[in-house]
């Protein structure tokens, strides 16, 4: 193991608890901390909050903003950290950066991108441009925004914390046939039509649990790691599937947990997740359909395959592995896996 390094945490975790816990810096902290490194963690949106007297985002965001960089630079002068990591808080700007650098001059910024179209997000790669490296969770087919602003990008997969995100024994009330949580379109982003078909259809099926769209409520904290487990499969599509080894963070939580997952195909996937091995690639609604009834009739082959994704994410993709890769990429300039050959 390298020597042990202080990493500071920049992010912006809310109070829903919806995904209490799935978000990516929780999960790194403990990662890099297993690793036998030391970490501090600030949240920039807990810091506005409590510095406002109104609890209203955008008006702490408003006029408390320059308050919180001072906090944040005093922190991390004080921390000195080795490492600065950066998720991507909504409030940041170049000038919190600039506050950063001032602060640890020698430390190694580095930024997640867990988001499609950094350039439809306020300050995105302008923030970006100003880091060492930027993580993505999206193939090089999705970072030609990143890079036509001189930003160093590695593709980095999502993570899971196999310590929370394994398969549990729960009632019934948990179970179903299919399960799929999230959106049926992004309101300011292109969404695929094959997503509403496939969601529009499974609102209308028997034995099919769909959370945060379609006028369903949205499922959170323990509980969503319960429906994922009652769940026979798992669907997991894209809002766009065009992006080389890009998925959400569904298909690793949705494998993580135990289910059986039918996932859209997407270019390069089986670097990550192999075909009829860890996981069940589909191209159209209607094998997406066809499969799923295939293996409600095929027992043994769904749990089969359920329990081979759910070794392979717990093993392949767990918190500590991803943030030893994130580590060699700060300490060496690249990292060794079977999809970046």
């Amino acid at each position: 193991m390298s020597k042990s390094k202080r990493v500071f945490i920049v992010t912006d975790l809310g109070s829903n608890p919806i995904k209490m816990f799935l978000h990516h810096a929780r999960k790194l902290a403990k990662g890099f901390i297993r690793l036998g490194h030391d970490v501090n963690t600030f949240n920039c949106r807990s810091a506005l909050l409590q510095l406002s007297p109104l609890k209203s985002i955008s008006f702490a965001a408003r006029f408390f903003k320059s308050k919180v960089n001072e906090l944040l630079a005093n922190e991390i002068r004080n921390y000195s950290p080795d490492i600065i990591h950066v998720s991507f808080a909504k409030f940041l700007d170049v000038k919190t950066i600039a506050l950063m650098r001032q602060a640890a001059p020698n430390a190694f910024l580095i930024g997640i991108d867990v988001d499609l179209w950094p350039e439809l997000h306020k300050n995105r790669l302008r923030v970006a441009a100003e880091l060492d490296v930027v993580l993505t969770t999206y193939g090089d087919n999705g970072q030609q925004a990143l890079r036509q602003d001189g930003v160093r990008c590695v593709f980095m997969p999502n993570m899971c914390d196999p310590d929370v995100e394994h398969r549990y024994e729960v009632s019934d009330r948990w179970k179903s046939d299919i399960l799929f949580t999230g959106k049926i379109k992004h309101k300011h982003y292109a969404t695929e039509d094959i997503r509403s078909e496939l969601v529009g259809r499974l609102v209308t099926m028997k034995n099919c649990a769909v959370y945060g769209c379609c006028g369903r409520p949205s499922i959170g904290g323990i509980q969503y790691l319960y429906a994922i487990s009652r769940a026979k499969i798992g669907l997991s599509v894209n809002a766009v599937n065009d992006i080389r080894l890009y998925h959400s963070d569904r298909p690793t939580q949705y494998m993580a947990c135990g289910t059986f997952v039918l996932a859209k195909r997407v270019p390069d996937t089986d670097l990550l997740f192999r075909d009829g091995v860890h996981l069940k690639y589909f191209d159209t609604a209607e094998e997406f359909f066809d499969l799923a009834k295939w293996y409600l009739a095929h027992e043994d082959e769904r749990i089969k395959i359920a329990n081979a994704g759910m070794e392979h994410a717990h093993t392949e993709f767990n918190c500590v592995k991803i943030a030893k890769y994130t580590m060699d990429i700060i300490e060496t300039g690249s990292y060794k896996a079977p999809w970046t050959d």
